[in-house]
């Protein structure tokens, strides 16, 4: 068995859990602490390696982490150390990753796949080292376009519709903060996170509870990626954008894109969640979708320090574990819960589409700005749609969104109003200036106009809850910009269970956020490399097609 960052020999390991350790201490003194919990002498433990590694902060004054952990000893445990006496110690057996044997079954086009997101890379990722030379279309630009262009945008540039925090080389995952926390678990799981380590991410992203790769970090990972999918024989078209899908006698036969018509018998649209044009086209071509619930709301923004002393209490913690996240949840008639937490981070604008306005947050690696913000969400099931259309809830989004670039003056200007204001009802003084990490600006506006009442109303209600949680410093200080409307997709395209296409149109398959079968990088990511697991177990690789 190696160490912490390689592979466990299965015949040999344990697994032990709820190591905790002082956050003083370093992982360094984590043989001693499982060599003390298994009753043997550090010399008798062979090899060790950290499954996971959790803060615990319920109290302020003895912050401590909480290590699991598979070890190797090099003997049998003594008699006389029963696993059934150890407590928090059971055999581990290592779940392999599935990777099928190639099928046999003969293509004759490159497989596509539209969107070059986490879901797309990844697939591509997996299809492309093993043969199949995948076609990975995006409508955006390569991420050393998109950098300058996003920085261009922040100091007061024109929108561009193609170019943007949401289109382009890595999708709307490339500029979303790079949290990699997910409620799944496994050897798929695991796969993801090695590509993205073996990508430029820090190896601890493997076992870390809440794993942040940084908005920083993430062009380099994604320029990585695809780097390795072209080395392996797969091809990027930028600038590309799937206008039709072509269908015929039940099955896909090609794509036409803004550069030409593409011949395939297989595509994988891993559009993310806010190609609404691309689902319009879809709907109006007879692709089942469905309406589906989706989370909404504002942003929330607070002094970074404010957060610290919140969670920490003393200097030395901030030290060591750096700046401070959160997680909060209201139970109401409609839970109210803080999504996708930014810790030194900043406000950034989430458009896909001109004269409108969405926020979202991101933070680099270093989280070094003095501002912490939120997603302050609220679940929108899809009979308050008010609408049976399929796209209803996308409609519902461009209502709120055309609202909001409106009143902050219709140049993408952020809409802003105290917390402590939108809690009591009361008007924002139009002349006021709310300190805010977005970089073109705020406008204070009413926020209830930006939201469906049932949503303004669960957030009036559950800020007081959170801010009893903090003993009265969550609200007083904090701005709320809104509408986050972004924080999953309001849509569902259907597809099979086993193998994944969507019913009646063979070789489509939906994946990814923008199908509505994930929620996050890594999910995402997961969900991509199953479709192509699938193809790839069925069909034989390319590797001697010509063009």
């Amino acid at each position: 068995m190696r160490d912490r960052r390689g592979y466990v020999n299965t015949k040999t390991a344990l697994k032990v859990s709820n190591i905790r350790l002082p956050v003083e201490e370093p992982e360094s003194s984590l043989p001693d602490a499982l060599a003390r919990r298994l009753g043997i002498p550090l010399t008798e433990l062979t090899g060790w390696r950290i499954l996971r590694k959790s803060l615990d902060a319920r109290s302020r004054s003895d912050l401590r982490f909480v290590y699991s952990a598979v070890v190797e000893v090099g003997e049998e445990l003594p008699r006389h150390n029963r696993l059934s006496a150890l407590e928090g110690v059971e055999p581990f057996v290592l779940k392999p990753f599935d990777d099928p044997e190639p099928g046999d079954e003969p293509l004759s086009e490159r497989p596509v796949i539209v969107g070059s997101g986490p879901a797309g890379l990844l697939a591509g990722y997996f299809l492309a080292q093993r043969g199949y030379r995948p076609l990975i279309l995006e409508r955006g630009h390569p991420v050393k376009d998109r950098v300058p262009a996003i920085r261009s945008f922040d100091r007061g540039a024109a929108f561009d519709g193609e170019n943007n925090y949401l289109f382009g080389e890595g999708g709307a995952g490339c500029f979303s903060d790079g949290k990699l926390t997910c409620r799944i678990s496994g050897p798929d799981v695991d796969w993801v996170l090695e590509r993205f380590v073996e990508s430029g991410g820090r190896p601890s992203i493997m076992y870390e509870h809440r794993p942040h790769l940084g908005s920083n970090k993430l062009p380099l990972i994604c320029r990585n990626l695809r780097r390795t999918i072209e080395a392996s024989g797969g091809e990027f078209r930028f600038n590309c954008r799937m206008e039709q899908l072509d269908i015929r006698d039940g099955r896909v036969t090609g794509v036409a894109t803004s550069s030409g018509f593409i011949a395939t018998s297989h595509v994988i649209l891993a559009i993310g969640h806010s190609a609404r044009d691309t689902y319009e086209m879809l709907h109006e071509l007879g692709v089942p979708i469905m309406q589906k619930a989706f989370q909404l709301g504002l942003r929330i923004e607070q002094p970074q320090d404010q957060v610290n002393q919140q969670k920490y209490g003393r200097q030395k913690y901030l030290d060591i574990l750096g700046e401070a996240d959160y997680s909060l949840v209201a139970r109401g008639a409609k839970d109210v819960f803080t999504f996708c937490m930014c810790a030194g981070g900043v406000v950034i604008p989430s458009i896909s589409e001109s004269d409108m306005f969405c926020s979202n947050g991101m933070s680099n690696s270093r989280h070094d700005t003095p501002f912490a913000n939120s997603g302050l969400v609220v679940t929108l099931s899809p009979d308050e749609f008010e609408s049976a259309h399929p796209l209803a809830g996308v409609e519902l989004q461009r209502q709120y969104e055309a609202a909001a670039f409106r009143l902050a003056g219709g140049d993408y200007h952020a809409p802003v109003q105290r917390a402590a204001d939108f809690v009591d009802g009361r008007s924002p003084d139009p002349k006021s200036r709310l300190e805010c990490s977005y970089a073109r600006g705020t406008r204070p506006v009413i926020l209830d106009q930006l939201l469906p009442p049932s949503i303004a109303r669960a957030i009036r209600v559950g800020l007081p809850i959170m801010d009893g949680k903090w003993r009265g410093r969550f609200v007083n200080d904090a701005v709320l910009v809104g509408p986050e409307m972004r924080g999953s997709s309001p849509v569902r395209i259907e597809r099979d269970q086993f193998s994944r296409q969507c019913p009646e149109i063979e070789g489509f398959y939906p994946v990814g956020e923008g199908a509505g079968y994930a929620g996050g990088i890594v999910t995402a990511a997961v969900d991509g490399l199953r479709t192509a697991r699938v193809i790839a177990a069925r069909y034989a690789p390319l590797e001697g097609l010509s063009g």
